[in-house]
């Protein structure tokens, strides 16, 4: 689960590996499920800084990651304000595709929607504009809550790299995003169409987003035999 072996393991808690890494202590966090408190902990144990709690979105609680785990039959995950995937259950992965792996703006779905055309291939064209400018929307309530670096690079960077949203982000439109219809284009199963549900934590740094089709429709079948099959490989051609 935190992606060491058995015998590194073993030596750090017998005190006799080299001092721990920060990416494996961050992987190790997420394998035992540590509260913050804990996390906080383990840091000091290995010789680390404390990680700054208000400067940091990717750790779970180990009661979100719950909820995430014990849901099998709609997809599900966890999101940062900024629109990064940080945890996942096996149907969202087998929906989105299995983002365990990626680092950086490679899962950062803001990002992707906005530099990388393959991110949209499933939307109808006449839905784009829409879906650009919720996202947008979103991103500068989560941008002036925060106030830090890394809204700050991550909207220069958009800002640089996409002209679309450029013109959108000068517009000045905040809106939070709580529900919406998601249309997703999965390889093997064809169209889903799902009803996205967000649920906020209490400083809304982070989004428990839950996907949801109507009962009885072809999507409620489809992902009946996704969550029966699996898919090991990334499916959807929009995320």
């Amino acid at each position: 689960m935190a992606g060491i072996s058995t015998d590194y393991y073993t030596r750090l808690e017998q005190r006799r590996a080299p001092q721990p890494s920060l990416a494996v202590l961050k992987s190790l966090t997420r394998a035992l499920r540590l509260t913050l408190d804990e996390r906080d902990h383990l840091y000091r144990l290995a010789g680390h800084n404390v990680p700054d709690r208000t400067r940091s979105d990717d750790h779970v609680s180990p009661i979100l990651l719950s909820v995430v785990d014990r849901l099998h039959d709609i997809p599900a995950q966890v999101m940062t304000d900024l629109g990064e995937t940080i945890a996942q259950n096996q149907l969202a992965r087998s929906v989105f595709g299995d983002h365990r792996e990626l680092t950086g703006m490679a899962r950062n779905v803001v990002y992707q929607w906005f530099t990388t055309p393959r991110a949209r291939t499933a939307y109808p064209p006449q839905l784009q504009v829409e879906e650009s400018r919720i996202l947008v929307a979103d991103l500068r309530a989560a941008h002036a809550r925060r106030n830090d670096a890394k809204a700050r690079d991550l909207v220069g960077r958009l800002c640089a790299e996409s002209p679309e949203f450029a013109g959108l982000w000068d517009d000045h439109e905040v809106a939070v995003l709580r529900s919406r219809r998601k249309r997703v284009a999965h390889l093997e199963v064809g169209l889903l169409e799902l009803d996205c549900q967000a649920l906020l934590d209490d400083d809304r740094s982070q989004v428990l987003a839950l996907f949801t089709p109507t009962p009885g429709t072809p999507t409620a079948e489809k992902l009946t035999l996704l969550s029966a099959i699996g898919s090991p490989h990334h499916p959807s051609e929009r995320l």
